[in-house]
C-alpha cells in the first residue's frame, strides 16, 4: 500500500519529495493548505473519508504514515 500511496501522491503533487522526510509536516514539506489537498486528493482515489480526528501529525508526516491511514480507513 504504502508504494501505491507513494506513487499517486508523487504524481499529483510533482512539486513534493515525500520521501525526503519522515518528519513532512515538522520540517514544513507539507502546510495546511497541502494537507487539505491531499485528504482530497485521499478521499477522492481511495473512496474514502478522512474524519477530523485522523488529521494528526503521526498520519501526515510520512509516507508510511498516510498508507497506514487509508488502509484502516478502508478496512472500516
Amino acid at each position: 500500500m504504502e508504494e501505491k500511496v507513494l506513487e499517486f501522491l508523487s504524481s499529483e503533487f510533482p512539486q513534493i519529495d515525500f520521501t525526503a522526510s519522515d518528519t513532512l509536516v515538522d520540517d514544513g514539506i507539507l502546510d495546511s493548505l497541502t494537507i487539505v489537498s491531499i485528504i482530497s486528493a485521499l478521499n477522492m482515489e481511495y473512496d474514502i473519508d478522512i474524519p477530523y480526528e485522523e488529521i494528526i501529525e503521526e498520519n501526515f508526516n510520512s509516507v508510511e504514515g498516510l498508507a497506514k491511514m487509508v488502509e484502516r480507513l478502508q478496512d472500516e
